[in-house]
C-alpha cells in the first residue's frame, strides 16, 4: 500500500496476492501472513511487488513439523530446523524509495497561470456543457437566424 505516492506500508495480503504467490488462505493465516479479503489491488505494480514479497517470505520460512517423527509435505528438513534461529525485529523490512527531486526556476508562463482560474473555468465548462449544446442545436435549426426571440422579431418586422 502506498501513501501519498511515496511511503510504502506493510499491509495484509489480498486473496489475489495469495493466489499468485501460491499460498492458501488458511495456510497463510497459519504461517503468520495477515489476510484482508476486503482490500483490492488497484495497480498491477503493487500486486507484483506484494507477490514477490510473499514468495520471499515463504522461501525464508522454516516450518517445524507438528510431530517430529512424521514430518508432512510442506515442513522443513531436519538440517534446516537445526540451523533455525528466532528472528527478532521486522521480518522483511520495506526499503523506502524516494524519487530524487531537484529545484528549478519557475518560468514566466507558470507565473502568469492561475490555478484557481483554470479550475473555475473547467468547472464552468463542465456545468454549462448541456445548455451550450442546446443553444448550438437551436441555432442550427433556425438556419442562422439566431435565437427564437430574434426569429420572432424578424417575423414581426416582415409583417
Amino acid at each position: 500500500k502506498q501513501w501519498y505516492q511515496r511511503r510504502v506500508a506493510i499491509t495484509a495480503g489480498t486473496l489475489d496476492e495469495l493466489k499468485a504467490a501460491g499460498v492458501n488462505r488458511k495456510q497463510a493465516l497459519s504461517i503468520g501472513i495477515a489476510v484482508d479479503h476486503r482490500r483490492k489491488n488497484r495497480s498491477q505494480e503493487s500486486l507484483q511487488a506484494n507477490v514477490l514479497r510473499l514468495k520471499e517470505y515463504k522461501s525464508r520460512l522454516i516450518l517445524f513439523p507438528r510431530k517430529a517423527a512424521k514430518p508432512k509435505k510442506g515442513d522443513s528438513t531436519q538440517a534446516e530446523i537445526d540451523v533455525a534461529t528466532q528472528l527478532t525485529g521486522p521480518v522483511l523490512p520495506i526499503v523506502q524509495q524516494y524519487a530524487d527531486t531537484t529545484a528549478r526556476v519557475i518560468t514566466d508562463e507558470e507565473k502568469k497561470a492561475s490555478a484557481f482560474q483554470t479550475m473555475r473555468m473547467y468547472k464552468a465548462n463542465v456545468r454549462l456543457v448541456g445548455i451550450r449544446e442546446k443553444r448550438a442545436k437551436e441555432a442550427a435549426e433556425d438556419d442562422g437566424l439566431g435565437s427564437k426571440k430574434k426569429a420572432a422579431k424578424a417575423k414581426k418586422a416582415k409583417k
